[in-house]
């Protein structure tokens, strides 16, 4: 049933005071890791359907792999033998994956530190993993034909998954993989970030982004893109945000209303997001419920100014901030560089160059930005103080998405990886 109106009234004037953190910030162990909890940082390679699990600070240096996908001559023979499915997974193949199977779009690790959950748009489901044996746990189909991005709550018990072909977003138990709720979103929902109090689930959508439809005059023709915030208990919709009456109301007509990757500030007053086919990212108020600023970063001269020749639509994808929110560090994904940001003057640093960088987060101690490079299959820690590039480490086919965990300590790879 829909929440009354002044109930939903109520909520959204709080959405003012309890807005998220940032996801790269928050343990994936939710609360405090015991001492026999290693931290690390897993790095999901995509077309590899592997895990790189490195350190999270340091030399970064690689512990071990993760075969994501030990159940896929299972997962194979279903779809072969579905028609639908076989033609959803081809299209994954030969549009968003650029000629590859996607088998990792993003990874959580459990507060004991003992599996990681893994979404796979490919096979269109969430698996949890035995870090010990490698083992399926548990599998959850979403609804629809693809997974994309996750978000885990602080307290890690739950993770929220978007199904990006059934705007949808499922919340499941990531002890049991049952699903404790859903809500919808608008067109294929893609990044998700839990309030820092755990009330709220953000969902960014982004519309149809494999079309070659990407003219500013053409943006109609991308989808229903909004951001949609829904009660984690209750699974009601609490506020719907539409960036593109915003945009408009700041003079910025022509951008697109896709909001990709986003980062709040510690005070959880303010949020910065990219949109489709812009180099630099925007400013939100919250409380205000409007644009403020705008960071416009450099073109590469290099990069085609041809819109239909950019990945998903993206020029810019990847975005983060220094846990004490005087940085943010941006991932240039057609324009092969990152670079660090003063949140206050909005100047930047040096353009560090990087292959094709698909994600940003932070490190365990806070003081660096690891982008992953997804040309060059490695990934490179920037320093947030001086804007340089300390170490790369080199990870598997098509590194994308990196995230903050714990494994138990003393441990090693399954089966030697």
């Amino acid at each position: 049933m829909p929440i009354r109106s002044r109930h939903l009234c109520t909520l959204a004037a709080a959405l003012a005071l309890t807005v998220t953190a940032p996801a790269g910030v928050a343990s994936a162990a939710g609360q405090a890791p015991s001492a026999d909890l290693r931290e690390v940082l897993f790095v999901g390679n995509n077309w590899d359907g592997t895990a790189d699990v490195i350190e999270s600070g340091g030399d970064f240096g690689r512990i071990g792999r993760i075969d994501v996908v030990p159940d896929k001559a299972q997962r194979m023979a279903e779809i072969n033998a579905n028609p639908i499915r076989w033609i959803y997974f081809m299209a994954i193949r030969n549009s968003v994956g650029e000629g590859h199977d996607q088998f990792v779009d993003d990874m959580y690790s459990t507060p004991d530190g003992t599996a990681v959950v893994v979404s796979r748009p490919s096979f269109a489901d969430v698996v949890s993993l035995d870090l010990a044996t490698g083992k399926v746990n548990w599998r959850f189909a979403v609804s629809g034909y693809r997974a994309d991005h996750m978000a885990v709550s602080p307290d890690g018990t739950r993770v929220a998954v978007s199904a990006s072909t059934s705007n949808t977003v499922h919340v499941l138990d990531i002890t049991t993989g049952e699903q404790v709720g859903s809500f919808k979103t608008g067109d294929k929902p893609h990044e998700n970030v839990f309030s820092s109090d755990g009330r709220y689930i953000w969902n960014m959508s982004i519309g149809e982004v494999n079309t070659d439809l990407d003219a500013p005059w053409l943006d109609w023709t991308k989808g229903d893109r909004k951001i949609t915030v829904a009660d984690a208990r209750t699974f009601q919709q609490v506020k719907v945000i539409d960036m593109r009456d915003r945009l408009n109301a700041a003079g910025f007509k022509d951008h697109s209303d896709a909001v990709r990757p986003a980062a709040f500030s510690p005070d959880e007053s303010k949020l910065y997001f990219q949109v489709s086919f812009f180099n630099g990212f925007f400013e939100y108020d919250v409380a205000a419920d409007r644009i403020t600023r705008v960071k416009t970063l450099p073109k590469n001269p290099a990069t085609s100014e041809d819109r239909t020749t950019w990945v998903n639509d993206s020029r810019h994808h990847g975005i983060t901030m220094k846990p004490d929110g005087a940085k943010l560090c941006v991932a240039g994904t057609m324009d092969d560089y990152a670079t660090v940001v003063d949140r206050d003057t909005f100047e930047h640093g040096p353009l560090v160059p990087v292959s094709k960088p698909y994600w940003a987060t932070v490190s365990g101690d806070g003081e660096s930005c690891v982008v992953s490079e997804s040309g060059a299959d490695r990934v490179t820690a920037i320093d947030f103080a001086t804007g340089e590039k300390t170490v790369s480490v080199p990870v598997g086919d098509h590194p994308q998405r990196v995230r903050l965990g714990h494994v138990r300590e003393g441990w090693t790879a399954p089966s030697g990886g």
